[in-house]
């Protein structure tokens, strides 16, 4: 009998951590998003003002590598993996009314969020640029140049090289929010705000990627979408802290 209260209270404090570590991820999430936002409409939200040339990349790291960086989706390689107890906190909660599609979302998330990191080529730009610079010849220059492109056609945003690490996450996402809708332990409103904020970005990453021309629009169509996540996210955190609390 001591055995069996046992595991349960380690079963409640196991359960009530992964709540509290995922509202605390999700509340960062939606502080980083609210970030990318400002950063985006400041910067005009036009992908087409991006030097198109590796060169170009490289100047502009070595001028402001923080915006470079930004550029190069790091801020959303940073946010993507803060998700990650944020996105396993809900999926645990729907294991057992939904399992069948809340293991789906999480594999997708999973793959997705790999590829992402992977694919990212934000740090590796940034050395090419540091060594573009440090260069002492013409002809290392125009190797380090060449090198920059390759990285460049691999991992530019909006390149159908990077297409799978955006939209494996966001597909994700929306798989999630219908089975919090379905699992009715989140409300109709947070889910919803789930499911229409990342159909937004789904079709924003399609057209940015596919749809060249629909670049100059793309804090247009993405800037919506934002705030419905950030919404979903905040939302989702706070729900998670109460039940965090009544697992006391």
């Amino acid at each position: 009998m001591g055995d069996s209260n046992q595991n349960r209270s380690d079963k409640l404090t196991g359960s009530r951590n992964i709540l509290i570590f995922g509202a605390i991820a999700a509340m960062l999430v939606a502080a980083g998003s609210i970030a990318d936002i400002f950063i985006g409409t400041a910067l005009g939200g036009d992908l087409n003002s991006i030097p198109q040339t590796a060169v170009g990349r490289f100047t502009q790291i070595h001028r402001n590598p923080l915006l470079g960086l930004y550029y190069f989706d790091l801020l959303n390689v940073v946010i993507t993996l803060i998700l990650i107890p944020a996105f396993y906190a809900i999926f645990f909660l729907h294991l057992k009314n939904n399992q069948p599609w809340a293991q789906l979302s999480m594999i997708l998330f999973i793959i997705g969020t790999a590829v992402f990191v992977v694919n990212n080529s934000a740090l590796t730009m940034l050395e090419l640029s540091n060594k573009y610079f440090s260069a002492s010849n013409d002809a290392e220059r125009n190797l380090i140049a060449s090198a920059g492109e390759a990285v460049l056609a691999r991992g530019a945003h909006g390149s159908p090289a990077v297409f799978f690490g955006f939209i494996l996450p966001i597909t994700a996402d929306i798989i999630l929010s219908i089975v919090m809708l379905n699992g009715k332990i989140f409300s109709k409103t947070n889910s919803y705000f789930g499911i229409l904020g990342n159909m937004f970005l789904f079709i924003y990453i399609i057209l940015v990627t596919f749809v060249p021309g629909m670049k100059s629009m793309a804090m247009i169509i993405a800037a919506p979408g934002g705030l419905m996540i950030i919404g979903w996210l905040i939302m989702s955190a706070i729900k998670l802290f109460r039940l965090s609390a009544l697992s006391k």
